[in-house]
C-alpha cells in the first residue's frame, strides 16, 4: 500500500511541477496566436496558428521585417492584438509611392507581399521609440497607412511571431 501511496505522490507532484511549467511558459514566455484576419496573407492566412516570444522586445529592439503582435491604436481597438510586419524604425522616411514602400529614398525589397499596394502614403519619419507597421496583404489590411496617427510603440508591441504550427502543412519559421 506505501509503495501504491508513493507512486500517486510522485505522479501528482510531477504534475504540478508540470502545470507551473506550462503556466509560467504561456503567461510570461512562449504563447499561441491565432490570426484572426488575411491582412497578413500570403505569409499568414486567416485561422493559422503561430507561436509569439513574448520577451522578444526586452532583450532585444524590433528589426525591419520582424511580424509582432501589438496592441492596435484606440481609434481601431477591437479588444483583440493586430498581427503585422515591423517596416519603419525609429529615425526612417517611410513612404509608399508607385506601388512599392521606400525607406529613406530606397525602394524596400518585399518578397513576402500578397501584392504591391495600390496606395501612395507619406513621406513620415518615424519618432524615437515607435515604429511603422504594415500587412503583407497591402490593399487590404488596417495598418499603419490607414491610422490618424501612424505609429505604434515599443510599450505597444506585446510579442514576435517566430512559428507558425498550423496548418501542418505550413509548419516553420515565420518568413522574415
Amino acid at each position: 500500500m506505501s509503495n501504491f501511496l508513493s507512486t500517486i505522490k510522485d505522479f501528482v507532484v510531477t504534475l504540478l511541477i508540470a502545470v507551473v511549467i506550462a503556466v509560467i511558459l504561456k503567461f510570461f514566455i512562449i504563447d499561441s496566436c491565432k490570426i484572426l484576419s488575411g491582412s497578413m496573407m500570403p505569409t499568414l492566412e486567416k485561422d493559422d496558428r503561430v507561436l509569439v516570444f513574448k520577451l522578444a522586445y526586452k532583450i532585444s529592439e524590433p528589426k525591419r521585417g520582424d511580424v509582432i503582435v501589438f496592441d492596435p491604436p484606440a481609434e481601431i481597438d477591437e479588444g483583440v492584438g493586430f498581427i503585422k510586419r515591423v517596416i519603419g524604425l525609429p529615425g526612417d522616411t517611410v513612404e509608399i509611392k508607385d506601388q512599392a514602400v521606400y525607406i529613406n529614398g530606397k525602394a524596400l525589397s518585399e518578397d513576402y507581399l500578397m501584392e504591391k499596394s495600390n496606395d501612395n502614403f507619406g513621406p513620415v519619419t518615424v519618432p524615437k521609440g515607435e515604429y511603422f507597421v504594415l500587412g503583407d496583404n497591402r490593399n487590404n489590411s488596417l495598418d499603419s497607412h490607414l491610422w490618424s496617427y501612424p505609429f505604434i510603440t515599443l510599450d505597444d508591441i506585446e510579442s514576435k511571431a517566430f512559428f507558425q504550427y498550423y496548418p501542418f502543412s505550413d509548419i516553420g519559421l515565420i518568413k522574415k
